[in-house]
């Protein structure tokens, strides 16, 4: 399904999702409807444990189906993603839809360079890419998000970047393949306040430089 041309890049309407427990079945996100287009900004706000988490990953289709029973539309593109396979999702993952989790240090791998991370990233969706352009375009992206001498920290292992860094790292990582939207998961977690303002900024700047659409 093509994208109606008055149609926002996402539109979510009366999501619910729900998962199984000793007590029958939970809510946690009922009747949830919005939708953000390329170049806006949605906040979405609420205590810890009120869904948040939860209605982001349904749109990634990261949900267990058989743990989890999510009811309602998920429009990304023009295309519904509830019920999509697993197949259809690995295309829009990453190429049209990206998530940056709020632990970068536990979403990043421990045992690989942050630079082969983003050059995977980026060949996953750009199969005929050398490793050449893949390590340019790691590069490019840690110098955009503001990692300081980003030729030689491509090489670093993600322990050996600060907390900041590692979240600089996985905004670099969200952007390699240019999204139409960007989804960020409590991106200043555990960051101190100063810190917390630059990766805001920086969202706000590149939100301006790639058009995307950001679910904060």
């Amino acid at each position: 399904m093509t994208q109606a041309p008055d149609e926002p890049f996402l539109v979510v309407e009366d999501l619910t999702v729900k998962f199984p427990t000793e007590d029958g079945l939970v809510s946690a996100v009922s009747n949830l409807s919005y939708a953000v287009d390329r170049g806006q900004t949605l906040g979405i706000v609420g205590e810890s444990g009120s869904g948040k988490s939860v209605s982001s990953m349904a749109i990634l289709g990261l949900h267990d189906a058989k743990s989890s029973r999510i009811t309602g539309s998920i429009r990304v593109g023009g295309q519904e993603v509830v019920g999509l396979n697993e197949s259809g999702m690995r295309k829009l993952r990453g190429s049209s839809v990206a998530m940056i989790f709020q632990d970068a240090l536990a979403a990043l791998h421990p045992f690989y360079k942050v630079g082969a991370q983003l050059e995977e990233a980026y060949q996953v969706h750009h199969p005929k890419a050398t490793n050449r352009e893949a390590r340019r375009k790691a590069i490019d992206m840690l110098e955009r998000v503001g990692i300081p001498q980003p030729d030689r920290r491509v090489d670093d292992y993600p322990h050996q970047f600060s907390g900041g860094m590692r979240q600089r790292a996985m905004i670099a990582m969200g952007l390699v393949n240019d999204p139409s939207l960007l989804i960020a998961d409590e991106p200043t977690t555990a960051l101190d306040v100063t810190v917390q303002a630059q990766i805001l900024d920086l969202l706000q700047d590149l939100q301006r430089e790639f058009n995307s659409a950001v679910i904060i």
